[in-house]
């Protein structure tokens, strides 16, 4: 098998794992809120797509690809979407307002660690080229 072929199976892989820890973690996370003066404020769903972009970091850095961190986009959109997709009583997550946003916030912030992805490895093959 080719080095290359190989280093990209890895990062799969490793997407794909990362993504399904993201997307428990964040379906758990995206609930949380604290109420103050009355006023019940969202917090998880923000730190919940928090994780995801530290995660898709993570694996342009190690990987020094775009395409893990597409592959974990996917992924967590598809996990999360099967989470929500349950019967009336079994789904975890909701139609309302923190649900909605970790859902499709989900693909905003995929659509944006994509750019950040090919901009950092676009500036690190160039330092490798020395130019």
């Amino acid at each position: 098998m080719n080095k290359r072929v190989a280093s990209a199976a890895r990062g799969i892989a490793m997407a794909v794992l990362a993504a399904l820890f993201v997307a428990v973690a964040g379906t758990v996370l995206h609930r949380q809120s604290v109420v103050i003066s009355g006023v019940e404020l969202y917090w998880g769903a923000g730190a919940a797509l928090l994780l995801l972009a530290s995660v898709q970091l993570w694996l342009v850095a190690w990987s020094a690809s775009v395409i893990p961190t597409a592959v974990a986009g996917l992924v967590a959109y598809a996990t999360v979407g099967l989470l929500s997709s349950g019967g009336p009583d079994k789904r975890l997550v909701l139609g309302d307002l923190p649900g909605n946003v970790w859902v499709f916030g989900i693909a905003g912030v995929t659509l944006l660690m994509l750019v950040a992805a090919a901009w950092l490895v676009a500036r690190w093959k160039a330092a490798l080229k020395g130019g």
